[in-house]
């Protein structure tokens, strides 16, 4: 009974990241995020032309890829998030260049093995996602990821403010104002880097608490067989 309880919870947040994006069109204002932005930095540096993005949100970070070049195909939870990417890819000329989708990635990415050079994600893992979930995620991240690309995700960790208050919904993962998040620790980190190398676990921090993250930068293991 407390699984399953645990479960309609964590699946009640699409419908709470809809009204949160319907009311605020900029919930996360309009400037790329840091990560986003180290992100490029090591893409251009790397060579990367083809980025998934997980969780694209309301599109800050996604025009910032398309921005400096970079095709995207991003994979968005909520609808209205997906018709927002639409729209600030259209009013800026750069629809030839973003492909926002619709798409839940507890479920198999719509894509092909060895389809992008790299994955980006902000926050995305740290959403209501059950350790085996993310386990799903990280594997199909691997399979559409071409061999010795990158993949680079934050999360909340454990150091940060929320880290233990609010509701309990199983694991490390608290609701505070309605949000469900799910906080790393290191270990945790590293338990989900199977078939990768660690490359870097950055701290930084964002917004007004501050929010404490980690960027993990990951790169895949050539693939064998």
């Amino acid at each position: 009974m407390e699984i399953n309880l645990r479960k309609e919870f964590l699946d009640k947040q699409c419908s709470h990241w809809e009204e949160s994006f319907n009311n605020n069109s900029e919930m996360f204002g309009t400037n790329s995020s840091l990560p986003a932005q180290k992100a490029v930095e090591i893409f251009k540096e790397k060579g990367v032309k083809k980025v998934l993005e997980l969780g694209g949100g309301q599109g800050r970070d996604t025009i910032y890829f398309a921005q400096n070049g970079l095709q995207v195909d991003v994979l968005e939870y909520t609808y209205i998030g997906v018709e927002t990417i639409k729209k600030k890819s259209k009013e800026l000329g750069l629809s030839q260049l973003i492909n926002p989708i619709q798409h839940d990635v507890r479920t198999p990415f719509p894509f092909d093995d060895d389809s992008f050079d790299a994955i980006y994600s902000h926050m995305l893992y740290c959403m209501a996602f059950t350790t085996k979930e993310l386990e799903f995620i990280t594997k199909e991240s691997r399979r559409v990821l071409k061999p010795e690309g990158f993949n680079t995700y934050t999360v909340r960790n454990t150091d940060d403010e929320h880290f233990g208050q609010g509701i309990h919904r199983g694991e490390d993962m608290y609701e505070v104002g309605g949000f469900i998040v799910h906080f790393f620790s290191q270990e945790k980190v590293k338990s989900l880097a199977k078939g990768f190398d660690i490359v870097q676990i950055d701290n930084f921090e964002e917004g007004g608490l501050p929010r404490k993250l980690y960027q993990v930068i990951l790169k895949n293991h050539i693939k064998l067989g």
